[in-house]
């Protein structure tokens, strides 16, 4: 009872009980707002330790506690039902009480005789001396409704079932707990909005509300009965049209159920159920036939609302039997939904509609392709893919509208499912059934086919599509059409790195009126905004972001806010905001978990994080399986970042025969694809693992093959991966004094984009061949010398690696920086102090942070000796001692 520390009579109450003075108070509150609760706690308070407590509930037959001087606690339950000799008796305490006398009087203020009189009329004589409070107890709000879930379910309480919960309960507390407790014992690993109302109406509930129902006079109950059809708050004078009353006897019957508490005010001017859920219960016992008839005089009550709630119209007509005008309701509050921008709205309507086997051809016909176009914009089911396929294979159809079916069918199963080869199929085939009856959905089926990000076709091919796509535009006419074109035409030029990107951006129709324009400029900046970031433009990537999840959200296109959610996560992979972002990942891809093609951008940067982090085995989860979609069917650039992830890996474990092998399969696919930006998070290390495997003629074919395919296009990201590439080669091939400089070029582009973590990889890279290169004797002479010739070249090179280290250590890179550190620990001039542990002010060192965050992971000792560099055959240098509590962790 959080508000009763925070209540002003707590503080009189407690002195009270200390001897000094009286005082009372009425806790007033409905049904299962937590009276009898309250005033259990408080009989529990220390400060009632010393006094004599009392609990009396009236109306059960009860004797009356005994009354004399000293503190003494008196706690009153269910006041409203108290006998004439009870309240008498009460009355009698309470007009005379004594010093130290604490009296708290609980009640449900609907059921009292006399409005606002707890103890009836006349009105208590309180003493003067007798300190007065009422405390009215509220229902709880959401975030009470939340707490009390998780303390429940657990991390069972999905976000959806607390608000569904929230809603249906209205807040009362014991509702709730009802509620929760059949929660408990009857859901599966996670509670949704579904499973709270499968759940149905509490026995409490249900029995409160209909014994209020049947003690009105029968004349009276139709009004309560309209109540509970409509639903929701109402004003009297459409109550008693529901109820099908004149206005004389349904005021006098609205009166008799608001002084029977069956119903409530519940906002001014409006009257319904206190409860939202005892609606439920009460039309549930409403004989079929009068329920018809309050049905159909509800949809005509609510026909006169402005705005006009067709989808409540639309419920109304459906439980009245009336089939065609339901389905006219239907279609209107569908479009109404999808013109607000509320697809989510419009999905759940028209999947329930179309899931009904009853429905005909032509209403089916009209309503499946606003399904399919708001599925597109928003977030589909897989009820909707179903109805769709279902759809598609209707020979009732018309061909037009089973072309457009078969677009935003192809469109889901591609974006959304993950499953590009039906996707493709059923694009193609919608071309060929729209291309002569209508164009403009034709050329929409061309720009899908143009996306260029899908592993299928080639640079020209999506081209090819786009021009034909273009022409059908033109020639229809169609707005929309050619906004479809236009965001394609811009993401793709941002991909290549043309010249040209920025300005077809700006030229997206993001101000247009019709909804589908704006819904393509959408798409077109949070497409435009992941091809930026891909090519390494990093702050231009980081506005057309913001201004597509803005669009996106003002008209509410789920699909594409979401898209951009996931590219948030890349952008900020690469720009080094490590903090918190793999949780974010882990909570994206629980999101999304029925979407691996959204969910793709956050396996590939959680797997990256496990890698860095020194967890190998979780990165080849996050980047392989847990629902991580298959190469064939993730998009171009990201399944080569993805290829370039596990070849290092394969790198770091030696396994120099599987590194080539997937770095000449993934080199080919962005070769066969021809957009070589999208080789940037591969090349370095594809480069690295064909040379090492002894092929350098092949490895140098691909840096070639790299550059070529990058002149003329703007691609920074790239260009510094050329370097890189260029440095990686000379290195395998023993040259290490010609791999500096590239290391450092690529280093200083990195630093510029800017790419923390390749800044230091790149410059632990030029750092390594340098110390490599240097003469046996360079710290001995740096020690001697200064810093004078050599020995200068020396003491920059390990400042450089400090930095690396440094860098990797902020970022959290656990695995890097343990092997930069060891590089670094055999090159730097060694340390006169004493033997035994290094002091570090009762903090723990580097090394013993590192495998303390390793051990965290669940990493072995074994696995974390090899990811520390601490075994003899990892590195070559002597096993420094680590200190830690269990041993060293090095394997014998």
């Amino acid at each position: 009872m959080a508000a009763v520390q925070r209540s002003p009579w707590l503080t009189p109450l407690c002195l009270a009980l200390g001897g000094r003075g009286s005082v009372l108070v009425l806790v007033e509150g409905t049904a299962g707002l937590g009276k009898s609760r309250a005033l259990h706690e408080l009989s529990g308070r220390p400060e009632a330790a010393e006094a004599r407590r009392a609990l009396w509930r009236c109306g059960a037959g009860e004797e009356p506690p005994e009354t004399g001087g000293g503190p003494a606690l008196l706690l009153v339950d269910d006041a409203h039902r108290a006998t004439p000799q009870e309240r008498e008796w009460l009355r009698g305490v309470l007009e005379r009480p004594w010093q130290g006398l604490a009296a708290v009087v609980a009640y449900r203020p609907e059921e009292l005789g006399s409005a606002g009189l707890p103890l009836g009329a006349p009105a208590v004589s309180y003493p003067p001396g007798l300190a007065v409070f009422r405390h009215r107890l509220r229902a709880w709000g959401v975030d009470r409704v939340r707490r009390a879930a998780s303390e429940a379910l657990g991390e069972r309480a999905t976000h959806e079932a607390v608000t569904r919960l929230y809603a249906c309960s209205g807040g009362v507390p014991q509702v709730v707990a009802d509620l929760l407790c059949t929660l408990r014992a009857g859901t599966g690993p996670q509670c949704t909005a579904a499973d709270v109302d499968a759940v149905g109406v509490p026995v409490r509930l249900a029995e409160l509300v209909l014994s209020r129902t049947d003690a009105l006079a029968a004349a009276d109950r139709p009004v309560v009965w309209a109540a509970g059809v409509l639903g929701e708050p109402a004003t009297r004078d459409e109550l008693l049209s529901v109820a099908g009353m004149g206005l004389a006897p349904g005021r006098e019957a609205l009166l008799a159920a608001l002084a029977g508490a069956t119903l409530s005010e519940v906002s001014e001017g409006r009257y319904g159920f206190s409860v939202p859920l005892a609606t439920t219960a009460v039309r549930e016992r409403i004989p079929g036939p009068l329920r018809e008839e309050l049905h159909g005089r509800a949809a005509r009550v609510l026909a006169r609302r402005r705005p006009v709630p067709w989808a409540e119209v639309a419920r109304h007509r459906k439980s009245a039997g009336r089939c065609k005008s339901w389905l006219r309701a239907v279609e209107k509050a569908a479009r109404t939904a999808v013109e607000g921008g509320r697809h989510q709205e419009a999905i759940g309507l028209l999947e329930r509609t179309l899931a009904v086997r009853e429905v005909p051809a032509e209403y089916r016909a009209r309503l499946a392709p606003l399904l399919a176009r708001s599925a597109v914009i928003g977030l589909r089911s897989d009820q909707t893919v179903d109805v769709l396929s279902q759809a598609v294979r209707d020979p009732g159809l018309p061909v037009d509208v089973r072309g457009q079916l078969r677009l935003d069918l192809g469109l889901m199963l591609a974006n959304q499912v993950g499953d590009l080869a039906a996707g493709m199929r059923e694009l193609e085939a919608a071309v060929e059934e729209l291309d002569e009856v209508r164009p403009a959905l034709a050329s929409r089926a061309m720009v899908a086919l143009a996306m260029p990000e899908w592993p299928t076709g080639t640079l020209a091919g999506h081209r090819e599509w786009l021009r034909r796509a273009a022409r059908l535009a033109h020639v229809g006419g169609d707005d929309v059409a050619r906004a479809a074109v236009a965001a394609n035409h811009a993401s793709l030029a941002v991909a290549c790195g043309d010249p040209q990107a920025r300005e077809l951006v700006t030229a997206l129709p993001v101000d247009s009126p019709p909804a589908g324009c704006r819904e393509h400029a959408a798409r077109g900046l949070c497409n435009a905004a992941d091809a930026a970031l891909w090519t390494g433009s990093y702050q231009w990537g980081r506005e057309l972001l913001s201004a597509g999840l803005d669009l996106s959200a003002r008209i509410g296109a789920s699909y594409t806010e979401q898209t951009a959610e996931g590219t948030r996560l890349l952008l900020d992979w690469w720009t080094g905001q490590w903090t918190g972002l793999g949780e974010r990942c882990e909570r994206f891809v629980a999101t999304m978990a029925d979407m691996p093609v959204v969910a793709a951008d956050a396996h590939m940067v959680r797997g990256m994080l496990a890698f860095a982090q020194g967890d190998w085995t979780q990165a080849v989860h996050w980047l392989t399986a847990l629902g991580a979609p298959a190469p064939e069917c993730t998009r171009m650039p990201l399944a080569a970042a993805t290829a370039g992830a596990l070849i290092r890996l394969a790198l770091v474990r030696d396994d120099l025969p599987a590194a080539a092998d997937q770095a000449r399969a993934a080199w080919t696919a962005v070769a066969d694809k021809g957009i070589w930006a999208w080789a940037a998070e591969l090349a370095p290390w594809a480069v690295e693992a064909v040379a090492r495997a002894g092929d350098t003629a092949a490895a140098r074919r691909m840096v070639a093959e790299f550059i070529q395919g990058l002149e003329g296009y703007e691609a920074p990201a790239a260009q510094a991966a050329i370097a890189w590439s260029r440095a990686a080669l000379e290195e395998c091939e023993g040259r290490l004094e010609e791999a500096i400089g590239p290391y450092r070029e690529a280093a200083a582009a990195y630093r510029k984009l800017p790419r923390p973590y390749a800044w230091a990889l790149t410059t632990e890279g030029a750092a390594r061949c340098s110390l490599a290169d240097d003469a046996p004797d360079a710290v001995a002479r740096d020690t001697a010398d200064g810093v004078a010739g050599e020995g200068r070249k020396h003491t920059q090179t390990v400042a450089s690696l400090r930095r690396c280290v440094e860098e990797y250590t902020e970022l959290g890179a656990v695995y890097d920086a343990a092997r930069a550190r060891t590089l670094l620990r055999s090159h730097q001039p060694p340390e006169v102090r004493r033997p035994g542990r290094p002091a570090f002010d009762d903090q723990l060192s580097p090394r013993e942070r590192e495998v303390a965050e390793l051990a965290a992971r669940g990493l072995m000792n074994r696995e974390i000796a090899v990811v520390l560099h601490l075994s003899p055959r990892d590195g070559g240098t002597a096993c420094r001692p680590c200190h830690t509590e269990d041993g060293c962790p090095v394997p014998p």
